[in-house]
């Protein structure tokens, strides 16, 4: 997983990640920071093991450590964060050692995260898309009144 820690401590990524963090420090629903990467990683990863489904895990990793990293570009520019995502992602994966072909599935993962229309796809992005969506405890959120999600969007319960 070396190529995951130098995702990590890419100096772009921590860049990003540190613009996010600022920009969500009054934010009072999900926040987009490591944990949330890390546990989108894991869930994503214990899908493909549950459904046999055959992902090399540096690639789960990378996606879940990459999907949201454009979010500060969203706040600043408006910039949809799943194609900021994409576009600052590549240089990273570039950077930390990633083959071509690996670095497109795993772009294309990221690119797609939030599209409905991939959410059974048996493929990263679908797993992806699942994994974001389960990561979120809404169940515990002190804002789940306030939050503009939909009650059938919001993870009401724990799922096992």
């Amino acid at each position: 997983m070396k190529k995951i820690q130098r995702i990590y401590e890419h100096k772009d990524y921590q860049h990003y990640l540190s613009e996010i963090t600022q920009m969500e420090v009054d934010r009072v629903y999900c926040k987009h920071d490591m944990a949330h990467f890390l546990d989108v990683a894991r869930i994503a990863w214990i899908m493909c093991l549950e459904n046999e489904i055959k992902y090399d895990k540096t690639w789960v990793y990378a996606c879940g450590l990459l999907h949201d990293i454009g979010r500060g570009c969203q706040y600043a520019t408006g910039e949809p964060h799943e194609v900021a995502s994409t576009r600052l992602a590549k240089g990273i994966l570039e950077d930390a050692g990633f083959e071509v072909e690996e670095i497109e599935v795993i772009l294309e993962a990221i690119s797609s995260h939030r599209s409905k229309a991939i959410s059974s796809q048996q493929d990263l992005a679908g797993i992806l898309y699942r994994a974001d969506k389960a990561s979120r405890a809404c169940y515990t959120c002190k804002s789940i009144e306030k939050c503009n999600w939909s009650n059938d969007k919001k993870n009401l319960k724990i799922e096992v």
